[in-house]
């Protein structure tokens, strides 16, 4: 007799997520064959969403973090005490596509030594969201900041979200944060998200710590979400933009320590100071480089009614273009 599969963790940090959690909780039943426990690392809602989703269905737990504690603290609260093996972390704006996550851990045996594994994200519009890149470096980081706003094709911009290479399965720098398979014991091994990071760049700045240890990001597009994003970015789109520019600082300062690259910090804090007061006046700015439009037919699964492409969207992950 075979034995039943441990349940999946899956933790989704909520943060008054509206109608879109109950979406995000249905959705998930056809993603997967395994039974699925769902915890909702809750960051203060006032919405009542976390708490009805709780009560309405019997695999949904609510977890109270003690407050708006950022989505790395959060997450690494939903996944304490999770046994060995995988996890899901998303965010509650989520739709996952049939069999998507069954894709991941599929993608997961094939590749022993990815601690990430991320899948295809579309808008709902059906456009493809360039979420497998490069780490930042100084030469393709600083174009992008610089010039994606205003001149979305250019050279640095692609190559750091390698835009004009066909979706295929293979490493990434980094997956956005926004749907990660993670490998448990990897992400305990070097403690998780840094809670440091409130948000943005914690998914950046986890990856680049595993790949240290010789660890591998997976991009598989035969899974396939959708994400509405822009959520918080809307609510509150100063506040986003100014802990948007000051992860970045923090991500970038770190990689250059030391007296003798104090001036390219200072350099990095004044750089990035000037885009962001640019970016409260400059919607265009704020919104960073749209992503370049991508053909339909990413995966098996397909977005719902998205048979045309329409305009450059949001970005995933709260709605702050990368």
């Amino acid at each position: 007799m075979s034995e039943h599969p441990a349940p999946l963790r899956v933790v989704a940090v909520t943060y008054s997520p509206g109608e879109s959690l109950e979406g995000f909780v249905q959705s998930l039943a056809a993603a997967t064959t395994r039974p699925t426990e769902v915890v909702l690392a809750d960051n203060g809602s006032t919405d009542g969403a976390p708490e009805a989703a709780a009560a309405a269905h019997p695999n949904v737990r609510l977890l109270p973090t003690g407050g708006n504690v950022g989505y790395g603290a959060a997450a690494n609260a939903g996944l304490a005490g999770v046994p060995d093996g995988y996890a899901l972390v998303a965010n509650p704006d989520l739709r996952f596509e049939p069999g998507s996550v069954d894709e991941l851990l599929a993608a997961a045996a094939r590749w022993p030594r990815a601690a990430t594994l991320g899948p295809a994200i579309r808008t709902p519009e059906g456009e493809l969201y360039p979420s497998a890149r490069d780490l930042p470096r100084l030469s393709t980081g600083i174009g992008h900041a610089a010039l994606g706003w205003a001149w979305p094709g250019n050279p640095w911009t692609a190559r750091y979200r390698r835009e004009r290479e066909e979706p295929r399965e293979r490493p990434a720098g980094w997956l956005s944060g926004s749907c990660l398979l993670v490998d448990v014991a990897a992400f305990r091994s070097v403690g998780g998200f840094d809670p440091g990071y409130f948000m943005y760049f914690e998914d950046v700045d986890l990856a680049e710590r595993l790949g240290r240890r010789g660890w591998l990001h997976v991009y598989v597009p035969s899974a396939v979400v959708v994400h509405e994003g822009g959520q918080a970015t809307s609510r509150e789109p100063h506040r986003m933009a100014r802990v948007h520019h000051t992860s970045a600082l923090r991500y970038l300062s770190a990689r250059h320590p030391g007296r003798r690259n104090a001036p390219l910090r200072a350099a990095f804090r004044a750089g990035l100071g000037a885009r962001m007061l640019v970016s409260y006046v400059s919607g265009r700015v704020a919104a960073g480089a749209p992503f370049q439009r991508r053909a339909e037919g990413v995966g098996r699964a397909r977005v719902p009614g998205a048979a045309k492409l329409a305009k450059p969207g949001r970005a995933a992950r709260g709605g702050a273009a990368r």
